[in-house]
Parts: structure tokens; C-alpha cells; sequence
């Protein structure tokens, strides 16, 4: 069994070396080549690594699924920045910033169609895991295009927020670690409650992503307390605050969206306290993570298998930057 750190390790290498660009035309591949050697966390690919050593050894179809998986995901983030305007991505210019719009369209679109050429070197179940992945993709977009209607919209709720988060973020976990499973040889049975730990610690990890850029610890985070508050993003605290307040609590809420001054972050970290809607999120991070480590106690697998990917959800899930 290997852990995280040792499967990261082992991604990075091969990923690099085994799924390159073509040289030319350089205007299209220098772009592709230039965001991947940024680097990354590589959860989504590693996951997928781990849900297949779940069940016995990584073989060569797990390695191009998790090729998929991440050349799928890169392909998301430049489309995303294109639309979110980004300038940096990983601390360095954002594809479309760097070599242009165009370039970042089509860079976007044939990351996409490589991260199918992998997917078709795959020989263990593959039409169970090209639908999945196919699922997959299509709600990536619709969890995209929520987020980008909840900016127009002032009357979103929790439920749909929920629902946005899971679609955008937590199936891409969700997918990997099911793909990992049946190229494993699991059962679907097993297989879904893979899918079902992974939607739940990714919900759980966004919930405590919200939480941590309102009251993370400053010198780990890197950066200032409050930039959802200061961009107006429609978290889990705002919306539980929002519901919660009362009729003096909203207008201030109201009145703060309108303002950039310096007191933002303060006073709207004061109505999230008031209002309790800081107590709600840790109890909803608490509650998704229940859901995840639940679900993979569930799988019919020896413990000592489960070992890294519980180690790996509880250190997801238990920091504080």
C-alpha cells in the first residue's frame, strides 16, 4: 500500500514523462505543456490510484485513467478562468493572461480530447467508466453555470448552494475514486460507496474552505482573513447567516454588500457570529465528514487498504489554513 505523498510522487514522474504534448504547433501545445508543469495538488488523479489499490494492485489502466482525470481537470480550470477573468492560477499568469484568449479556448479543448485519448487505453470495465466520466463532465458544467447564475441571483438557499458545490467540485473526487475501484475489480455495490465518501469529503472540504477564509490562521493561509467577504462570493456563511438574521441583521448584511471599507470583513464576520451561521458551517463540515468516513467503513475491504485514504480525508478535513 502506498500512501498519498508516495502516489503523488509517482503520478508526478509519470505524468510528466507519459503524457506529453506534441512539439507543434507550438501555439496550441506550449500553452497545455506550460499549465500542467505548474503543478498541483494531483488529488483527483491519485485518488483514482487509491480507490484501484483499494482492491489490489495499480496497474496500467488505473495509470491512464488517472492521466483522464487530470488532463480532464486542467481542462476545467482554463476554461474557468477565462470566464472568472483570472489573472493568476498557482501564482503564476492564468493560459489566457500568458499567450491570449484564443489560445486559451483551444488549449482548454484539446486537453479535453486528449484526456479521452487515455481514457481509451483503458480495458477493465470501460463502458461502465466512460459513462461515469461522461456523467461526470456534463455535471462539472451544470455546477459551473450555478455558481456563475448565483452571482446574478440574491435569493439562493443553502440546498442549492449544497447542490452546486457537489456538481462543480465533489463528483470530479467521487468519479475518480469509483473509476479506480472497477478498474480494481470492485463491485458496483462497493464501488458506490466509494463514490458516496468521496461526494461527502469533497462537500465536506469546500464547507471547510469557506469557513477557513473567514477565521483560517493568518500566517498559515498566506494571506488576509475575508476575500469571499470582500468579493461578495455567496458561501455557505453568508447564505446560513442571511437565513438566520433577523430583519436589523439582513439590512446590515444588505447595506455591507454594497460597501468596500475597510470594516467589511470585521462587522460581517461579527453578523456571521450573531447570527450563528459560523457554528452552522463546522456543523455541516462535521456532518458531510461523518457522511464520508461512514461510507468508506462501509466498503468491503480490509482496513488496513482503507488506512491511506482515511488518513488522507482526516489531514483534508483537520486543517486549519
Amino acid at each position: 500500500m502506498h500512501s498519498f505523498t508516495q502516489l503523488t510522487a509517482l503520478f508526478e514522474e509519470r505524468f510528466i514523462h507519459e503524457a506529453p504534448f506534441p512539439g507543434a504547433p507550438n501555439n496550441l501545445y506550449a500553452p497545455c505543456t506550460y499549465l500542467l508543469q505548474l503543478g498541483g495538488k494531483r488529488v483527483r488523479p491519485v485518488l483514482c490510484l487509491m480507490g484501484n489499490e483499494l482492491f489490489g494492485d495499480i496497474g496500467p489502466d488505473a495509470w491512464h485513467a488517472g492521466y483522464a482525470i487530470e488532463l480532464f481537470h486542467n481542462f476545467t480550470l482554463i476554461h474557468d478562468d477565462i470566464m472568472d477573468k483570472a489573472p493568476l492560477r498557482r501564482g503564476q499568469p492564468t493560459v489566457h493572461e500568458k499567450y491570449g484568449l484564443t489560445a486559451g479556448i483551444l488549449c482548454g479543448d484539446v486537453m479535453n480530447i486528449y484526456a479521452y485519448e487515455q481514457l481509451a487505453k483503458v480495458r477493465t470495465s470501460l463502458g461502465q467508466i466512460l459513462h461515469l466520466f461522461n456523467k461526470t463532465a456534463i455535471e462539472v458544467c451544470e455546477g459551473q453555470q450555478l455558481d456563475m447564475d448565483f452571482e446574478q441571483r440574491g435569493d439562493v438557499h443553502i440546498d442549492e448552494y449544497i447542490q452546486m458545490i457537489t456538481l462543480k467540485t465533489s463528483v470530479l473526487l467521487a468519479c475518480a475514486l469509483k473509476m479506480g475501484a472497477l478498474i480494481g475489480g470492485a463491485t458496483e455495490g462497493n464501488a458506490d460507496k466509494l463514490y458516496e465518501f468521496g461526494k461527502n469529503l469533497g462537500i465536506a472540504f469546500q464547507l471547510q474552505d469557506d469557513y477557513l477564509d473567514a477565521y483560517g490562521a493568518t500566517d498559515k493561509l498566506g494571506k488576509q482573513n475575508g476575500g469571499d467577504i470582500k468579493a461578495n462570493k455567496k458561501t455557505y456563511l453568508l447564505l446560513k447567516a442571511m437565513e438566520n438574521a433577523n430583519r436589523e441583521q439582513r439590512a446590515a448584511m444588505e447595506q455591507l454588500l454594497l460597501t468596500d471599507g475597510a470594516g467589511k470583513v470585521a462587522d460581517m464576520l461579527q453578523l456571521f457570529s450573531d447570527t450563528r451561521a459560523d457554528l452552522a458551517c463546522r456543523d455541516a463540515v462535521a456532518l458531510y465528514s461523518r457522511r464520508a468516513f461512514d461510507s468508506l467503513e462501509d466498503v468491503a475491504a480490509l482496513r488496513k487498504r482503507k488506512e491511506p485514504l482515511h488518513e488522507l480525508a482526516s489531514y483534508l478535513l483537520m486543517r486549519d489554513s
